[in-house]
């Protein structure tokens, strides 16, 4: 298992197929993924989860966090947003949030991840923004 930077494009097709199957490819982009810094996590150099990371106004915010169908439930995904967090210590923000799917809350708790009041819909499916203050 390996985690290394990546390419904006190279997350596109896993966050279509993970996040948004049913809609056109281009709804998984987004206007700032030029100005993202993106990681991969590779099992035996295949491309299994992805998340991509955004630095504003001293906050970092990850978005298009995704692994693939068949490896979820494996750890991979914890393993990534773990070195995610580790990456943000060095880069002087004052907290990290995220957009969580409502249903996937519980997750992010784990992290230390605490619900705000802020919530929305997108494509039918709730979501809440989740932040967690490190200074």
């Amino acid at each position: 298992m390996e985690i290394r930077k990546i390419k904006a494009e190279d997350t596109w097709p896993v966050r279509h197929r993970v996040m948004w199957p049913n809609q056109p490819f281009d709804f998984v982009k987004v206007d700032e993924d030029h100005e993202g810094i993106h990681y991969g996590l590779f099992v035996d150099d295949e491309l299994v989860s992805v998340v991509s990371l955004f630095l504003k106004d001293g906050k970092a915010q990850f978005r298009k966090f995704a692994t693939e169908v068949e490896h979820q439930g494996k750890g991979y995904g914890t393993f990534l947003l773990n070195y995610l967090l580790k990456e943000t210590e060095g880069l002087h923000v004052s907290s990290v949030w995220c957009n969580a799917r409502t249903e996937k809350a519980g997750y992010y708790e784990r992290f230390g991840f605490l619900k705000t009041d802020a919530t929305y819909m997108k494509g039918g499916i709730e979501f809440v923004v989740m932040e967690k203050v490190l200074v």
